[in-house]
């Protein structure tokens, strides 16, 4: 049996929680555009970018968008030399860097439409990240809408890596959602050439998203997933164009 105080037990000391310098965001910029707010922050050892309040991707990981490019490769035919890839959405640049650390791409070309987020890997912060990727010369960046792109340009290209919405089901901004609609998937379908690859990431799978992309007469539709401790596994849905 324990011994029991007779004296009354103080009353306990309300103690606030000791915060990391990780734990308390920082911001680095802030621009309005046409598309509303973007925000570069710093957490830590790690950047973010958020839009109009909205959470979009940061450098803690990086591994689906790394996945993006990769897949999209593989998923080319065997023997084809110097393909082309489309990156739509700079982001973070994880996935520039990653297409530029691979030989085997010819053409790299990021589309990107917040003139904040060019700069800052120009001239900015996240420089330290894809400096490197953009001093190569295949690479380039086309400062412009990604769904306006694909439907105006004649260009083709053997792979096109989309990452511009948290998947296609949860759009940034209301005109991303025309991107996964038939007509945005027919543009995309028309822009690759044949046997090319799309390549779309997504914050968690979407069934839906894949009957669409075979609606649109895409072939070969399957999903890769990153495996996470818990929650929902970001994916990469591919599908390719008849050859």
């Amino acid at each position: 049996m324990s011994a029991t105080s007779l004296w009354p037990a103080p009353e306990p000391t309300a103690t606030p929680p000791v915060r990391s310098a990780s734990d308390a965001p920082v911001v680095l910029d802030r621009r309005d555009g046409p598309f509303g707010e973007v925000v570069l922050r710093e957490r830590g050892e790690h950047f973010e970018i958020i839009a109009n309040g909205c959470f979009l991707m940061d450098t803690s990981d990086g591994r689906s968008e790394r996945l993006l490019i990769d897949a999209a490769l593989a998923a080319l035919p065997a023997g084809r030399t110097g393909p082309s890839v489309l990156i739509g959405g700079l982001g973070v640049g994880f996935s520039l860097v990653r297409a530029a650390e691979e030989g085997r791409w010819g053409r790299i070309t990021v589309v990107e439409r917040e003139q904040a987020i060019v700069d800052w890997h120009r001239d900015g912060p996240l420089d330290r990240i894809s400096g490197p990727a953009l001093a190569d010369p295949r690479a380039g960046i086309l400062h412009t809408d990604l769904v306006a792109h694909l439907r105006t340009t004649t260009e083709r290209y053997d792979a096109l890596c989309l990452d511009i919405d948290n998947g296609p089901d949860w759009t940034v901004t209301e005109g991303n959602e025309s991107l996964y609609s038939p007509a945005g998937l027919a543009h995309c379908h028309d822009r690759l050439t044949p046997g090319g690859v799309l390549a779309v990431w997504s914050a968690q799978p979407s069934p839906a998203f894949e009957q669409a992309l075979r609606n649109a007469g895409f072939s070969g539709v399957r999903t890769e997933e990153v495996a996470v401790a818990r929650g929902v596994p970001d994916v990469v849905h591919l599908a390719l164009r008849a050859g």
